[in-house]
């Protein structure tokens, strides 16, 4: 009887010590799963390819007009990459536009893909003039080589944390797609603005 109670008792210790173990193992691997996940960073096409098949499923129809990045801090802009991108699309059927953002910001709410409203869609506005996919060629990444090699290169010198933001567009007149780099986070600081054929890669011009 004695011999059974000392063996009770040691089992009961080592449960005991196996629970106590376990807790913090627990938490310690809650937190380096929490610490694990980091802000993620995408070109243009690698944004365009994730935010397309999302606007596809809103209609099968849509076609896109516009893409453009936010600038966030520390963003690798010389490497044509952002943490935020949205992508806007129309769709002649339900006769809507509609944009859908990227966010690889870590910890955010809105990490992932969000869908914004709808809107009307018209065709003759300027503004959201729609470019057939095989035109996308060119990365941002590659835009943005050019636009070093066009006055760039001496903006991010003098300041390497220069905000850089890349935008999208296509040109009906001239049967283009363009990618402007602009050295700044919004247009009323920018330093220059660079533009490249996204079909080609060439240089447009410059402004700034």
């Amino acid at each position: 009887m004695k011999r059974l109670t000392t063996v009770l008792l040691a089992i009961v210790a080592l449960l005991f010590v196996a629970s106590c173990n376990s807790t913090p193992n627990s938490q310690q691997g809650a937190k380096s799963a929490a610490t694990v996940q980091k802000t993620e960073y995408l070109t243009g096409r690698g944004a365009f390819q994730q935010l397309f098949v999302a606007a596809r499923a809103f209609s099968p129809d849509v076609k896109p007009y516009r893409l453009v990045s936010n600038y966030t801090k520390d963003a690798p802009v010389n490497e044509g990459k952002a943490a935020l991108w949205r992508l806007e699309v129309a769709s002649s059927a339900r006769r809507a536009v509609k944009a859908f953002s990227w966010s690889g910001i870590a910890g955010s709410s809105d990490r992932g893909i969000t869908h914004g409203t709808e809107d009307t869609y018209n065709p003759s506005n300027t503004s959201t003039q729609v470019f057939e996919l095989p035109f996308l060629k060119i990365d941002s990444d590659q835009a943005f080589d050019v636009a070093e090699k066009h006055g760039g290169a001496e903006l991010m010198k003098k300041d390497p944390k220069q905000p850089v933001t890349f935008s999208l567009t296509f040109n009906s007149r001239k049967s283009q797609l363009v990618w402007s780099v602009m050295y700044g986070s919004m247009p009323s600081d920018a330093k220059l603005t660079v533009y490249v054929n996204a079909t080609t890669g060439e240089f447009i011009r410059a402004e700034g």
